[in-house]
């Protein structure tokens, strides 16, 4: 099963603990329509919550100023204020740091960039969470356009040279890791969180969740339209063919394809 894109916050479950669930993750996902109508607090403070991340107004008052002037803001003018203003947002920025237009920011300031990375247009860096550490990216990468980088209380780390595809969506209820050099093509989703439903008497949404996390090894190529299911485990130097479904482990410099993805040869035979 697949984590809803729709979830935000893990909080304590409400649901008796089984023998199930001692073994896995659990918490009730909080769906954006509570997050934003959820009684006792301000509007502000509700938007302060979802997209800053930080409380007081001059956190609340840079963001919107730094965001509104320079994230629609297109050619080169845009692209030189974002690189010299989404910094004062952002937890840590390299040298060379493109961010094209419209690149939308939550929860800014747990986010780290190294040197020499471009963000495409339209894409999201969404480091949201009330305890986690949010969005690591390493130098010399690539995002491409309209990809969702989205953090729901997880972390997710991006290593050196990784060059990501546009409509991509990397997702993490607990910790994603994409390792160095790795090349991930067009609509790809690593999906590093899950709903329980073992239960008939609610509603999945009301349900628990699992995020037993994701862990895409150095020089791995992910073709189009993969998708990586929590718990996955792929080795170094593997390739998974296009449209696979990726469940379990995946060894070192394997060939794999398939729904679910199965091993069809070994790299190093080729040579």
């Amino acid at each position: 099963m697949w984590a809803s894109r729709d979830s935000l916050l893990v909080t304590e479950s409400p649901l008796p603990p089984d023998g199930l669930r001692k073994n896995r993750a659990s918490g009730r996902i909080t769906v954006i329509q509570d997050e934003l109508f959820s009684p006792g607090r301000s509007k502000a403070q509700r938007y302060a919550s979802l997209v800053v991340g930080l409380s007081g107004f001059w956190a609340l008052f840079r963001h919107e100023i730094i965001t509104t002037v320079c994230g629609p803001l297109p050619g080169a003018l845009g692209l030189f204020l974002r690189s010299k203003l989404y910094p004062y947002l952002l937890g840590r920025v390299g040298r060379n740091v493109v961010f094209g237009q419209n690149v939308l920011l939550r929860h800014p300031h747990k986010i780290r960039i190294g040197d020499d990375v471009v963000v495409d247009d339209h894409c999201c860096l969404d480091a949201k969470g009330e305890d986690n550490q949010g969005i690591t990216i390493g130098s010399g990468v690539f995002i491409g356009r309209n990809t969702i980088i989205s953090c729901k209380n997880g972390d997710i780390e991006i290593g050196d040279r990784a060059n990501i595809g546009f409509n991509c969506e990397i997702f993490s209820g607990g910790r994603v890791r994409l390792g160095k050099n790795t090349l991930v093509a067009a609509f790809t989703y690593l999906v590093g969180g899950d709903h329980l439903h073992d239960r008939t008497d609610l509603p999945v949404l009301d349900q628990g969740r699992v995020a037993l996390g994701i862990e895409v090894d150095d020089n791995v190529w992910l073709g189009a339209h993969v998708v990586v299911s929590d718990g996955a485990r792929v080795g170094r130097d593997s390739i998974i063919g296009a449209g696979a479904v990726v469940r379990g482990e995946i060894p070192p410099f394997k060939i794999a394809a398939g729904v679910p993805a199965q091993v069809i040869r070994d790299r190093r035979e080729d040579v």
